[in-house]
C-alpha cells in the first residue's frame, strides 16, 4: 500500500494553499491524501460538565478538516482523501505522522501568526526534525500553479544530498519538466591575492571541482530517470543566495538536510533555513539519515 501524502491544516489562508498544492501533488503521484489537524482540546474536555457540548476547538478542528477535504476532492474526483483530528501539539503530531508518509505538506504561516513572521514555529520545527520530505508551500501564484515547468535542485555535500537528488528527479519526471541542478562554489577567503592570473586559476580549479561533484551527485539518478531533462549549472556565490534568486523561476526548490541518528534537536542548515523564509516557490527539505 502506498504511503499517503499528508497535509497539515489549521484554518489559515496559508493552509488553503498547502491543501491545493498537496491535492495536485497526490494526484500526480497517484497517492492517497491525508488531511490532519492537531490540537489539545482534551486538556479542557475533562474539566467540562458532561452535559455541555464538545469544546469549541474540537468543533472548529472538525470543520477545518472537513472543509479542507472537500476542497481537495474538488481538484480530482479520483483522489482518495481521509481526515483526522489529533489530540497533540501540532509539531509533535506532524512529526509522528511523518514516520509513515510519502511527504508532509504545510503552509508557510499558521493561524494567528504575526504578519512579520516568514515561517511559523511549527513549520520550522517540522522541517528541521522530520524523517520524511517536508514541503513548505510558499511563493508566487505562478510557482504554486506550476507554470514555470522547472524543478530547482540545490546540490550540496554528498552526505546530505542523495535522497534530495532522487526526490527532485521523481518530481521532474512526474511533472514532465526540466530539472535545474545547481552547485554553488566559492574560493576560500585566504586564497585571495593581488595577482589576477593566479586568482583566475584558483577560481577555475574550484569551479572544476564543483562541476565534478555535481556530475557525481547526479550520475545514478540520471541513469534511473533517462527521460528527465537536466540542466546542470555551477555558480560562484553563497548557495543560499544563489538558490533564493533562482527560485523565482522554479515551481519547487529541493534541498537536502542531514539527520543524525539519536539527535533530537533542530537539524537544519543555513541554506534550508534561508529558503524556508525567502524562497519564491514551495520548498522541499529532504532528510538524509547519517
Amino acid at each position: 500500500m502506498a504511503l499517503p501524502l499528508i497535509v497539515g491544516v489549521d484554518g489559515s489562508d496559508a493552509c488553503l494553499a498547502a491543501v491545493d498544492w498537496a491535492a495536485d501533488e497526490a494526484t500526480r503521484h497517484g497517492l492517497p491524501l491525508r488531511v490532519v489537524y492537531a490540537c489539545l482540546w482534551e486538556r479542557y474536555e475533562g474539566a467540562l460538565p458532561t452535559a455541555l457540548a464538545r469544546p469549541s476547538e474540537r468543533l472548529l478542528a472538525e470543520h477545518i478538516v472537513a472543509s479542507a477535504a472537500e476542497r481537495a476532492a474538488r481538484s480530482d474526483p479520483r483522489l482518495k482523501v481521509t481526515t483526522d483530528v489529533l489530540p497533540a501539539e501540532a509539531a509533535d503530531a506532524l512529526l509522528h505522522e511523518g514516520n509513515n508518509a510519502f511527504a508532509l505538506v504545510i503552509g508557510s504561516r499558521g493561524r494567528g501568526q504575526l504578519k512579520g513572521l516568514l515561517l511559523g514555529s511549527v513549520g520550522l520545527a517540522v522541517a528541521a526534525r522530520a524523517h520524511c520530505p517536508v514541503v513548505v508551500v510558499r511563493g508566487a501564484t505562478a510557482a504554486l500553479d506550476g507554470t514555470h515547468e522547472r524543478i530547482l535542485l540545490g546540490v550540496g555535500e554528498p552526505a546530505a544530498g542523495g535522497e534530495a537528488v532522487r526526490f527532485a528527479f521523481r518530481e521532474a519526471e512526474v511533472r514532465g519538466c526540466t530539472l535545474d541542478a545547481v552547485r554553488a562554489w566559492r574560493c576560500p577567503a585566504q586564497e585571495s591575492t593581488d595577482h589576477p592570473a593566479l586568482t583566475t586559476q584558483q577560481g577555475h580549479q574550484h569551479e572544476e571541482h564543483a562541476s565534478a561533484q555535481l556530475d557525481e551527485a547526479l550520475r545514478d539518478a540520471m541513469a534511473e530517470h533517462p527521460g528527465v531533462r537536466v540542466r546542470r549549472t555551477t555558480v560562484e556565490g553563497p548557495a543560499r543566495t544563489v538558490l533564493v534568486n533562482r527560485s523565482a523561476a522554479a515551481d519547487l526548490v529541493v534541498v537536502g538536510a542531514r539527520r543524525r541518528s539519536g539527535h533530537f534537536g533542530l537539524q537544519l542548515g543555513r541554506v534550508s533555513h534561508t529558503l524556508l523564509h525567502h524562497a519564491e516557490c514551495p520548498v522541499a527539505v529532504v532528510p538524509q539519515l547519517v
